[in-house]
C-alpha cells in the first residue's frame, strides 16, 4: 500500500491541459485566466464579486485591510484554526481576541463571541473549521446588533452549504469571505486564495491592494497624460495570482461537486465503521447541513486506550497511513503567550479538543480499498 497522507490534491488530464494551454499562450500572469477563475467562483458561490490572490493568508490580510479599521481596534476569531486567521489582524495593527469553540462542531461559539465583545471590537472572523459552516445566522444577529464587520474564513469550506442550503462564500452573512486553494484543500491552484464580497467599494479596494495599490483605471486617475500612465493610490502588495494557477482553478472547480460527493461517501464509510468504537468521538454534523469536509477528525481518549497520540500516529505511519493534528490552539503558541499574556487554560473547549484530535486520510482520490485499509488499521490500533 502506497503512503496515504491526511490530505492530497487530485489532478487529471484536463487540469494538466488547462495549465499547458496557459504556458503556450501570451499571458503567464495578469492575463484573462484570472478573471475567468474569479467569475467561476462567483457563479458557484452566488457572490457578486471575487478577487483571486496568491494564497489564503494573503486573502485574509487583504480582507481585513480593505475594511480600513482604526489601528488598535480588536477583532475576534477562533483559537482552533491556523495562525493566519489571527495573524491577519496583527498585519493590520489590530489586536486579536479569541472566543472559545463549540464542543460538538469545534467552530467558534456565538455565546462565547458575545462575552468577548468590547468597545474596541470592530470585526469578527469566524472560521468554518474542517469545512463545516459556523453558525452564521447567530453570528450575523450579533454583528448587526453591534455594528461589526464579518469576514468568513472559509479556507476549508469551498463547496459547503449554510444551514439554509445556500453556498458558503455568497456573503449573505458577511462583508467578505476568504478561501484557500492549497493542495490539501478541496480544490487546488497549487498555492492560491480568493476573496468574495457583495460590496462594490470593498471589491475596488481589494483590486487596488492586490497589486501595489496601483491603478490604471482612467475613471480613478487624478490625471491621465497618456496610455502609459498609472497611479499608486494606496500602499498595497504584490498578492496577484498568476494565470497558470487560475487556469488550474477553473478546471478544478468544475469537479468540485464531484469531489464533495466523494468526500461525503468516504465520511459515511468512516462513520459507519467507527460508530461503535469505544473511546472515540466521530465528527458531528447537523442533519440540515451539507458540508464539504476538508478534514475527518476523530476525538480519541488516548488515556483510556492506553496509548499516547504519538504512539498511535507512529503505528499508523508504520502501516503507511498518514495522520495529523489540526490545529494547535493559537493562544498556546509562544508568540501569542508572550505578546498578549495568553496562557494554557484560557479556552477549555479548544484545549480539550486539541488534546484528543487526530485527522485521518480524507481526499477524493482515496479508493474504496484504501478507505477499508484505513478503517481496518484504525480499528486494530485503537482497540489493541
Amino acid at each position: 500500500m502506497d503512503f496515504l497522507s491526511y490530505g492530497k490534491q487530485w489532478l487529471d488530464e484536463a487540469d494538466k491541459k488547462a495549465v499547458l494551454d496557459v504556458l503556450e499562450s501570451d499571458f503567464l500572469t495578469q492575463g484573462p485566466a484570472v478573471a475567468e477563475f474569479e467569475k467561476t467562483i462567483c457563479d458557484y458561490t452566488g457572490a457578486k464579486y471575487c478577487v483571486a490572490v496568491a494564497n489564503g493568508t494573503a486573502a485574509l490580510h487583504l480582507a481585513v485591510a480593505a475594511l480600513d479599521i482604526p489601528k488598535g481596534s480588536e477583532g475576534i476569531t477562533s483559537p482552533i484554526t491556523f495562525v493566519a486567521s489571527s495573524n491577519c489582524l496583527l498585519y493590520n495593527d489590530l489586536k486579536p481576541v479569541f472566543a472559545d469553540v463549540d464542543s460538538k462542531t469545534y467552530n467558534i461559539d456565538p455565546a462565547e463571541i458575545e462575552k468577548k465583545i468590547s468597545d474596541k471590537t470592530k470585526v469578527l472572523i469566524p472560521v468554518h473549521f474542517a469545512g463545516q459552516a459556523a453558525d452564521m445566522e447567530s453570528i450575523s444577529l450579533i454583528t448587526k446588533e453591534k455594528g461589526l464587520y464579518v469576514i468568513e474564513d472559509a479556507a476549508h469550506a469551498i463547496g459547503s452549504d449554510y444551514i439554509d442550503g445556500s453556498k458558503v462564500g455568497n456573503c449573505k452573512y458577511s462583508d467578505l469571505t476568504t478561501f484557500s486553494f492549497h493542495p490539501v484543500k478541496t480544490i487546488t491552484t497549487g498555492e492560491g486564495g480568493a476573496i468574495t464580497t457583495n460590496d462594490e467599494k470593498l471589491y475596488q479596494k481589494l483590486l487596488l491592494l492586490r497589486s501595489h495599490g496601483i491603478t490604471k483605471d482612467s475613471a480613478l486617475l487624478s490625471q491621465n497624460p497618456g496610455p502609459w500612465y498609472y497611479e499608486m493610490q494606496d500602499l498595497g502588495y504584490n498578492y496577484r495570482m498568476c494565470d497558470m494557477q487560475a487556469a488550474l482553478g477553473v478546471s478544478q472547480i468544475k469537479k468540485l461537486d464531484e469531489f464533495k460527493a466523494r468526500r461525503r461517501e468516504i465520511i459515511a464509510k468512516y462513520n459507519q465503521a467507527f460508530k461503535d468504537l469505544p473511546n472515540v468521538i466521530m465528527p458531528y454534523e447537523p442533519q440540515s447541513l451539507s458540508s464539504c469536509f476538508h478534514l475527518y477528525i476523530l476525538k480519541i481518549d488516548f488515556e483510556k486506550i492506553g496509548k499516547t497520540r504519538t504512539q498511535v500516529m507512529e503505528e499508523l505511519k508504520a502501516e503507511n497511513i498518514g495522520s495529523q493534528v489540526l490545529y494547535i490552539p493559537v493562544h498556546t503558541q509562544p508568540y501569542y503567550k508572550q505578546e498578549f499574556g495568553l496562557k494554557d487554560g484560557d479556552f477549555p473547549q479548544a484545549e480539550s479538543y486539541y488534546e484528543q484530535a487526530l485527522s485521518i486520510p480524507l481526499y477524493p482520490k482515496l479508493s474504496d480499498q484504501e478507505v477499508e485499509y484505513v478503517i481496518e488499521n484504525i480499528k486494530h490500533i485503537l482497540s489493541r
